[in-house]
């Protein structure tokens, strides 16, 4: 499995308040995301209109690789083919935080690769690993995160969330 050697940067545009760490950013974007079970992953369709899906992925792995379970007749898998680059987003109501995890979308059909990340939860729902199912993972290029409760806020005039660009030493296989 791919790992992150390091995390290129990180961009906050606090006026106010110091840089926040890349450290910092990542402890906060995995709290977020760790207490988000159904996140929304949206794609671009044919038209170039946005749409949104529940998903019920696994956690990031170390290189912010996240992946979950699809009927391969969705339109997503088609969206996915046509435009790969999407994003996850996860609002915690409890602490209004959120993480919007954007990046590159790879549909997997292979049963070893699928075997490897397989969460058996999905067995309900695809109880035929070879035909009723293929594994979509999104590669993160950037986290864009706000969570006041932890100290990572927007900038107070424009909004613009902290951001931290992730470089993978390579794609999850």
């Amino acid at each position: 499995m791919a790992t992150v050697p390091a995390v290129l940067s990180a961009q906050s545009t606090l006026a106010s308040k110091p840089m926040l760490t890349p450290a910092t950013l990542e402890a906060a974007a995995r709290q977020i995301v760790a207490s988000v079970p159904y996140p929304t992953f949206i794609t671009t369709d044919a038209n170039g209109h946005p749409q949104a899906r529940t998903v019920q992925p696994m956690a990031p792995d170390s290189s912010w690789a996240v992946w979950f379970a699809t009927n391969p007749r969705t339109r997503k898998v088609a969206e996915i083919a046509r435009h790969p680059h999407v994003v996850l987003h996860y609002f915690d109501p409890v602490t209004k935080s959120y993480v919007a995890l954007v990046g590159r979308a790879r549909v997997v059909r292979d049963r070893p690769t699928k075997d490897a990340h397989w969460n058996p939860q999905w067995s309900t729902f695809y109880p035929d690993r070879d035909t009723s199912v293929v594994l979509i993972v999104v590669q993160a290029e950037r986290l864009e995160i706000v969570s006041a409760k932890l100290g990572v806020e927007g900038d107070k005039a424009t909004w613009r969330p902290s951001t931290l660009r992730i470089q993978p030493a390579r794609r999850a296989k």
